[in-house]
């Protein structure tokens, strides 16, 4: 009887542990939204909404719960060996530093949030290395009181699980097969709370993001999970930037120069003021599925058809290897860099310009369609920090839609968003990302190329989503928005495709952009533009057709502005690709040499300090952010 009265309590300290971090949470985030009341009022933030924050919290806040267990795993399995008293000791202490750091953390929260408007991240650790500075910066009154908060829900909150929440295992009988059944079940199920789950793709801050009122997503992330990321991601930069080719003044003037233009003027492609913007990302397509950029033909009729109605674009090097790289890169106009990914670190990504916001206050209604699970490298963040007025995921299709491994095929997301335009309001910005071209290529068709080799899926999803694409343009044709309606057809990345490029040449790069539609002038249809482009210049491109200011994005090109500077970038894991007419290079900065260089040994030493104080900027921005 006593085996099983101790197998109850180990259970019952185990789930009372998960109580005690999960209430800890919910009323350090009660606590913020109470303190800052007047920040949720001025946005006119209802109690429903502010109800969902605790709803969406949830799922993050146990992840967090679950890594706080890992060590009372350890004590409570040494004392279901052997029963001794102190290990609860030990308990007590470890759950009185974590409450006392989690509360640190949601005091910093407080006082941080109406100066930075973000949660307490990597460059606040930063700036604690110099606490004077810090204090100095801080209104007295406002520090004091965030420091009697802390310390008077410290003594609370420790009170409190002393009193309620300790369960101290010291039972002399326990056996020693149930403490092997404890020792092998308990860590699976910790890391499985801490993964989020099953599904694919590991938990992460997108979790908590529901609202286009970035307050409330912020306010549902938990803080001790959103910091160990920031850190995370820049625990090897944060005293200094890994790319520091040359001073930074000079290297400013360097990008400065780069940028310099002789006339900011733009040919006008665009037929009616205020067009319809449709932008279709397609998933991992290389240049090497477009017959007009070299490809094999017979992989991609439909954006073959597509190419006689628009404005092909045959020299655009991708700016990252990642999807999250690329929304950056599209939407907000900044480049894939090395290491990291700032759509990762919703602190940084926040503080990009956003294209979107840009048309929203322009008067568009504005959309984002993706099959899968936007959680997927932080993406659902940063989509929903650009301002989306409508978000559309796997959870938002029918049940009965056919599905894959990461979500709801393109046809279907492709037949929703034509279903969903017929009824929205012009002028309208929608984006749709597909996904049937990422690995394990299961969509709804069976192989109709019978070559590739170890690429035979990839080019068979292709030859899929490109059927899905002309579909979805033969009905488009018969609607009323289509004529006013400009498409945009770019990829997210690149791939490795049946030439098996070697990774860190342009070829691999190269992807397709094709405009197109009857708000094109035809004089431009079926043409195509040689210059060198890149994702990060869809923001300047379409803002300048639109006569708005695109001065924002300052690292994005107007396309049609004949006096664009000429040049291609991209940033991979430790380094990057630099490509001028004159001659270009592929930089390692791990193994401190060129892997390649344009023309040979003989590189202009103008051209590589160009290309790499592009990546010092570029990066160091990213840090400031």
């Amino acid at each position: 009887m006593g085996k099983k009265i101790n197998q109850k309590k180990y259970i019952s300290a185990f789930l009372i542990q998960v109580v005690y971090w999960m209430v800890l949470f919910a009323s350090a985030r009660l606590l913020f939204m109470v303190y800052h009341y007047q920040l949720f009022s001025i946005q006119e933030i209802s109690l429903a909404e502010k109800a969902q924050v605790f709803y969406h919290a949830l799922k993050l806040d146990f992840a967090t719960c679950c890594y706080f267990l890992l060590i009372p795993f350890f004590i409570w399995l040494f004392q279901s060996f052997n029963g001794y008293k102190f290990p609860g000791t030990i308990l007590k202490i470890y759950t009185s530093i974590l409450t006392f750091f989690y509360l640190q953390i949601t005091a910093g929260e407080i006082g941080l949030y109406p100066e930075w408007k973000t949660k307490l991240n990597a460059k606040a650790v930063k700036y604690l290395q110099h606490p004077s500075e810090v204090f100095q910066t801080t209104e007295t009154s406002t520090f004091i009181i965030l420091l009697i908060i802390v310390i008077s829900l410290t003594v609370f909150f420790i009170s409190l699980y002393n009193r309620y929440f300790f369960i101290n295992l010291t039972n002399k009988k326990t056996s020693w097969i149930y403490s092997l059944i404890f020792f092998l079940l308990t860590p699976p199920l910790l890391l499985l709370g801490i993964r989020g789950g099953f599904q694919q793709i590991p938990i992460n801050q997108s979790q908590s993001y529901f609202s286009n009122k970035n307050i409330l997503n912020l306010t549902a992330t938990n803080n001790a999970f959103n910091l160990y990321v920031s850190v995370f991601e820049n625990f090897k930069n944060l005293n200094q930037n890994p790319f520091l080719y040359y001073p930074e003044r000079e290297a400013e003037k360097t990008v400065a120069e780069i940028f310099s233009i002789e006339k900011d003027t733009t040919i006008n492609i665009i037929t009616i003021p205020k067009p319809n913007i449709v932008l279709l990302l397609m998933e991992s397509w290389s240049a090497d599925l477009i017959e007009s950029l070299g490809g094999v033909p017979g992989i991609t009729p439909e954006f073959r058809k597509l190419e006689k109605e628009g404005i092909l674009f045959d020299n655009v090097l991708s700016s990252g290897s990642r999807s999250e790289q690329a929304m950056a890169s599209i939407f907000s106009g900044f480049p894939a860099h090395p290491i990291t990914s700032i759509t990762v670190q919703p602190d940084k990504a926040s503080q990009l310009p956003s294209l979107v916001r840009n048309l929203n206050d322009f008067g568009y209604s504005t959309s984002f369609y993706f099959g899968g699970q936007l959680i997927y490298g932080n993406i659902k963040s940063y989509i929903y920090n650009n301002g989306f007025n409508k978000i559309f995921e796997e959870k938002d299709f029918d049940d009965d839609l056919f599905r894959g491994k990461l979500g709801v095929h393109d046809e279907y997301t492709l037949d929703r968003l034509y279903r969903d335009l017929n009824k929205e309001t012009e002028p309208f910005f929608a984006a749709l990302f597909t996904l049937s071209t990422h690995s394990p290529y299961d969509q709804p068709m069976e192989d109709v190329l019978d070559w590739g080799g170890y690429e035979k899926g990839y080019i068979n999803s292709a030859y899929y989503t490109d059927r899905s694409l002309g579909e979805f343009f033969r009905k488009a044709k018969t609607t009323s928005w289509y004529a006013n309606t400009l498409f945009i057809i770019i990829a997210d990345h690149s791939h490795s495709s049946y030439r098996n490029h070697p990774y860190h040449t342009k070829k691999y790069h190269h992807i397709p952009m094709l405009w197109v539609g009857n708000v094109i002038n035809p004089s431009f249809k079926n043409t195509r533009r040689h210059q060198s482009a890149s994702q990060t210049d869809i923001p300047a491109t379409v803002l300048s057709q639109l006569n708005l200011d695109a001065s924002a994005f300052r690292w994005s090109r107007n396309l049609f502005n004949p006096n664009a500077p000429s040049y291609k970038y991209f940033g991979f894991d430790n380094g990057l690709i630099w490509i001028e007419p004159e001659g270009g290079f592929c930089y390692d900065n791990d193994l401190k040499k060129h892997r390649w260089t344009n023309p040979g040994t003989a590189l202009d030493t103008n051209i590589e300090k160009r290309g790499k104080s592009f990546l010092q900027v570029v990066y160091q921005e990213y840090l400031d952010y």
